[in-house]
């Protein structure tokens, strides 16, 4: 009981901003756990609110609906054309990652060296020509920043790497693993590790941030006008 005799006392603004933070960490690393897009919008929405910004999650919307990021299934809904997962969790939440990162929200694991995360962003697309896997990535570069999708290697995740200049665009790599042919991820899934479907850098055009692997182009589903003239 505090000196006004309540026996629940409130948490205080600084408390409660603290707990949102840590659990939008939380949701960004396991989207699926804690209910997917939405989830991690109610979360930033509370956030937004605790620090009295007007609205920013509707103007985030439209920048993203220009890039090619935003359709009217959420930024999930993006990934349908990219990806061979119908509901891609993990880069939809690398996407939301970005927008923490901005914010001074997200708390990654690590962080690269100038030097390290320029060396990366030079040969990285010329890296991902050849078919990678996981541990090809994290052999290469190192643990990743931020593992959006959980550890375990039955499951589709992403891996994102931060430099230590937080102006600086996430490198993201976007693996897969599933059942061919085939959207989706069945199961059990074909392969041992995640396949590696393409890296994302950038802030350009969403498509156009996206360099695949062979396999990445090859699993790639095919746009709704392809599908049509099938």
């Amino acid at each position: 009981m505090n000196d006004s005799g309540d026996p629940h006392p409130l948490a205080s603004a600084e408390e409660i901003h603290a707990y949102l933070v840590e659990r939008l960490n939380l949701a960004l690393r396991g989207p699926e756990m804690f209910g997917g897009e939405i989830a991690l919008q109610i979360l930033m929405n509370h956030l937004l609110m605790a620090e009295r910004e007007p609205d920013p999650i509707g103007r985030l919307r439209s920048t993203w609906q220009e890039r090619g990021a935003w359709t009217s299934l959420g930024v999930t809904g993006a990934f349908r054309e990219l990806v061979p997962k119908p509901k891609y969790n993990c880069g939809m939440a690398s996407v939301y990652a970005e927008f923490a990162q901005a914010r001074g929200w997200l708390r990654p694991d690590r962080t690269l060296a100038s030097d390290a995360y320029r060396a990366m962003v030079d040969q990285v697309r010329d890296w991902v020509g050849e078919d990678r896997t996981w541990a090809d990535v994290t052999d290469r570069f190192g643990p990743p920043s931020v593992l959006f999708g959980g550890s375990n290697p039955l499951y589709s995740k992403s891996l994102g790497y931060l430099a230590d200049d937080p102006a600086l665009p996430m490198v993201v790599f976007h693996l897969w693993n599933g059942t061919e042919p085939g959207p989706g991820d069945g199961w059990p899934p074909a392969h041992e590790q995640p396949l590696l479907l393409a890296v994302r850098h950038g802030h350009g055009p969403f498509p156009g941030t996206f360099t695949f692997t062979p396999h990445g182009h090859r699993l790639r589903p095919p746009t709704l006008e392809q599908a049509w003239l099938a």
